[in-house]
C-alpha cells in the first residue's frame, strides 16, 4: 500500500516554528473574523466507534467539512479569507486610509473593490472559496485550472461569478500562468502556496484553517494521540500541525502526513530534508492533493511538527469512500470526497500491513483524528465512486 518516512520517532519536540510561521495572533484575527460571516456554524466531530472497535484502536475522529458555508470543503475558510485581507491591505494602500475587515465586509469600500482582480489556481475547493468571497466581496475574480479538473467544478465556480481559465498542463502549470498572467495586468494572486517573496495571502489562507482545529478542542475531552493530514502543497497541514501545538504543547498528537503516491512532494521532501519537487505523470483521483511543489512556509512547520509522511495508492480511495457512506452499525453516514479520506484510507490500509502499523505508533490505545476535508464537491464523481462497488 503504503511507504512511510518516519521523520522522528513518536511526538516531535516543541519546534519554533509553530510559533514563529503562524503566529498565534494570526490565528485568533482570523477566527474573530470568520466567525461573523453569515452563515458560519462549526462543522460536525463525528465519533466513529464502530469504525475504531474494526480497527482496534481506542477512537476515530472524524471532522466533516462537507458542510463549511454550503461549498463543501475546508477551503471555505482560507480563500475567502485570504481574499479579504488582500482587499483590505490594497484598499488602504490606495486611499491612504485605516482599513478594517469590517469595512470591506460590509462594503463601505464597494467602489474600490470592484476594481480590484483576484487570481488563483486550483484543483477546485481553492478556487470554488476565492470566487464565493469575491462574489461576497464585489471584487472580481479570475481562477485558473488544469486540464483534468472537473467540470462540475469548473461550472460550480462560474456560478459563483468567476471567470474560469482552463490550461492543458497540470496544477503547477496552472499556476505559473496564473502569476504571469496577474503580474502582467495588475491583478493580485491570492494563493495556498508560498514561493519567494510571496507569504502574506498564504500566511492568510492558513490562518483561516485554524477555525477548524479552534472547533475540535473545543469538542474533545482529551487531545488525540494522532493526527492523519492530507499532504498537497501542505497549507492544510502546516496549519492544522501548529495550532494543535500551540494548543495542547507537550501533549500534541502525533503528526501523519498522507499523499497520493502520483503527487508525493512533501514526502520527498521528508527523504531530501528540504523542499522537493515531484513532476505529475499522472493525474491522483485525489484531485485536491494533485501537487507537485511544496509550499516553503507549510513545509517549515511540517518539518518541525511531523513525526510522519506516508504516501497511498489512488486505489485505496473508493473503498474509504464506501465506509463512510455505508457505515457499520451505530456510526453516522458520511458523504466524503476524495481528497477527505486520504488519512482514513491510511489507516485502513495499515491494519492489514502489521509493521506498518507498528511504526505509526497504533494500537488499541490510539485516538486518532482525521480531517475530512471535503465533502461531495462533484456530484458525477461521488456517484459513480459509489456505483463501483
Amino acid at each position: 500500500m503504503t511507504n512511510v518516512i518516519s521523520h522522528r520517532s513518536g511526538k516531535p519536540s516543541f519546534g519554533p516554528a509553530a510559533e514563529t510561521v503562524l503566529p498565534r495572533d494570526a490565528y485568533s484575527v482570523a477566527f474573530e473574523e470568520i466567525v461573523q460571516w453569515q452563515g458560519y456554524q462549526p462543522t460536525p466531530l463525528h465519533s466513529l466507534p464502530a469504525l475504531a472497535n474494526d480497527l482496534g484502536l481506542g477512537a476515530v475522529y472524524y471532522k466533516d467539512e462537507g458542510p463549511r458555508f454550503g461549498l463543501g470543503s475546508f477551503k471555505a475558510l482560507g480563500g475567502a479569507y485570504a481574499a479579504l485581507r488582500v482587499l483590505q491591505r490594497e484598499v488602504a494602500r490606495r486611499t491612504g486610509k485605516d482599513v478594517s475587515l469590517v469595512d470591506i465586509r460590509e462594503g463601505r469600500w464597494s467602489e474600490e473593490v470592484a476594481h480590484i482582480t483576484l487570481a488563483s489556481a486550483t484543483d477546485g475547493n481553492h478556487g470554488r472559496s476565492l470566487a464565493w468571497g469575491c462574489q461576497r466581496f464585489g471584487a472580481p475574480c479570475r481562477i485558473y485550472i488544469h486540464a483534468e479538473v472537473s467540470e462540475g467544478r469548473a461550472q460550480s465556480m462560474r456560478e459563483l461569478g468567476a471567470e474560469v481559465i482552463r490550461i492543458e498542463g497540470d496544477y503547477d502549470e496552472s499556476v505559473e500562468l496564473c502569476r504571469k498572467e496577474a503580474a502582467e495586468n495588475g491583478w493580485f494572486v491570492v494563493s495556498d502556496t508560498s514561493w519567494p517573496g510571496y507569504t502574506d495571502p498564504p500566511h492568510d489562507v492558513m490562518s483561516g484553517y485554524g477555525v477548524m482545529v479552534n472547533e475540535i478542542v473545543e469538542e474533545l475531552k482529551q487531545p488525540p494521540t494522532h493526527v492523519f493530514l492530507q499532504g498537497g502543497v501542505g497549507g492544510l497541514a502546516g496549519s492544522v500541525a501548529a495550532r494543535l501545538r500551540q494548543h495542547y504543547g507537550s501533549e500534541t498528537p502525533r503528526v501523519c502526513v498522507v499523499e497520493p503516491k502520483l503527487a508525493a512532494c512533501l514526502y520527498e521532501s521528508a527523504g531530501q530534508g528540504k523542499p522537493t519537487s515531484v513532476d505529475l505523470h499522472e493525474e491522483t483521483v485525489m484531485a485536491g492533493l494533485s501537487c507537485g511543489v511544496p509550499s516553503p512556509i507549510a513545509w517549515e512547520i511540517l518539518w518541525s511538527e511531523a513525526s510522519d509522511f506516508v504516501v497511498i495508492d489512488d486505489a485505496l480511495v473508493a473503498p474509504a469512500m464506501r465506509r463512510l457512506a455505508r457505515p457499520a452499525s451505530g456510526d453516522p453516514l458520511i458523504e466524503a470526497g476524495e481528497s477527505g479520506v486520504a488519512g482514513l484510507a491510511a489507516i485502513l490500509a495499515a491494519r492489514d500491513e502489521v509493521d506498518v502499523w507498528k511504526r505509526l505508533g497504533l494500537n488499541a490505545r490510539s485516538r486518532v483524528l482525521l480531517i475530512g476535508s471535503e465533502g461531495v464537491t462533484d456530484e458525477e464523481i461521488y456517484a459513480k465512486i459509489m456505483a463501483g462497488a
